[in-house]
């Protein structure tokens, strides 16, 4: 026997696959919404909704839209101006001690 105690259904959990099922025959038009509705048993609203995420996240699927983290460039140019510091330092020791040429 069925009981319903308050004529409410309780809360139910939808795979990622059954809302893109219920998506896609939603694109199709081939079925009205009354019949979609008896199919798999849902609201109209809620299969609206499955749709309208359908078509805003279809995009994707050809391509991330995420975007990557920028880089923090402070401490790259740190490290370039340690560096140039460095190469000076060690351009003029080796000037001084001859072991360079003046000419490059």
């Amino acid at each position: 026997m069925n009981k319903k105690s308050s004529g409410r259904r309780s809360r139910r959990s939808h795979s990622p696959a059954f809302k893109a099922k219920v998506a896609l025959a939603a694109l199709r038009d081939d079925k009205t919404m009354a019949q979609l509705c008896k199919e798999f048993e849902l609201h109209p609203t809620q299969i609206n909704d499955w749709k309208r995420q359908l078509l805003d996240g279809a995009a994707d699927v050809f391509g991330s839209t995420a975007r990557e983290e920028p880089v923090d460039l402070a401490p790259l140019h740190a490290k370039i101006g340690q560096l140039a510091l460095e190469n000076d330092f060690l351009e003029s020791a080796l000037t001084k001690a001859g072991l360079l040429s003046a000419k490059r």
